[in-house]
């Protein structure tokens, strides 16, 4: 159980490090010969992945990622994860929201700094496209807000 929870923690941490943008955290989730592939969207190394990353969810792209049900099997210093993704992409700039779901499929691998994704990737099972202009009085906040403790 406790390489099922260490991988679990590297899947929250590598959406959490997408979401908010820190993109040397994000890279550490991975091994340098990671692979991707986002329905199509096609990575061959980290170095790849991050800087695609890093390019277009830039300024303006608000990005919300969870996942849930996972089924991960754990094999010596390997494993494979199954999770349901639900994901949300404001696109300011581009005044476009992209909300949708998938089944992501990855594999991991232990390290000497601990459990790292080896592949990551999904297929979508749906995903819708609307603009922001079709709801005028929609307005986004990004603000940074204090945490309540």
């Amino acid at each position: 159980m406790d390489d099922i929870d260490a991988i679990a923690r590297l899947k929250y941490r590598y959406l959490r490090t997408l979401d908010t943008k820190e993109w040397t955290a994000f890279a550490d989730c991975f091994v340098p010969e990671a692979t991707a592939d986002y329905a199509g969207l096609v990575f061959g190394s980290r170095e790849e992945l991050v800087g695609y990353m890093r390019t277009n969810l830039g300024e303006g792209m608000v990005t919300m990622h969870h996942v849930h049900h996972p089924e991960i099997t754990v094999d010596g210093d390997t494993a494979v994860g199954v999770w349901y993704l639900e994901d949300k992409v404001y696109a300011v700039p581009y005044r476009v929201v992209i909300e949708g779901a998938a089944i992501y499929e990855d594999r991991y691998v232990r390290t000497a700094d601990g459990w790292r994704v080896q592949h990551t990737g999904y297929q979508r099972t749906f995903e819708l496209t609307w603009s922001m202009d079709d709801v005028p009085s929609f307005k986004i906040d990004t603000s940074p807000r204090p945490h309540a403790r």
